[in-house]
């Protein structure tokens, strides 16, 4: 092998490693927002089944900011 070939080999590595890397970042971002997300998700969950709940154990009755405005 020539040199300039070495060299432009060891030219291109290191451009896909520079690339990998900031792909590598933007994949821990984007888990680190999938797992803000699910957490949040887990929250609505339980706070409708809360809601559901209480809606049950008071038989059913809404109260009046449960209701639905009236052009509905």
């Amino acid at each position: 092998m020539t040199k300039q070939r070495i060299i432009a080999i060891e030219t291109k590595i290191a451009y896909q490693e520079d690339t990998i890397a900031q792909l590598n970042d933007v994949v821990c971002k984007q888990q680190t927002q999938i797992d803000a997300l699910e957490h949040l998700t887990q929250q609505l969950i339980g706070r409708v089944r809360d809601l559901s709940e209480t809606s049950v154990q008071s038989n059913g009755a809404l109260s009046v900011a449960d209701e639905r405005p009236p052009h509905y």
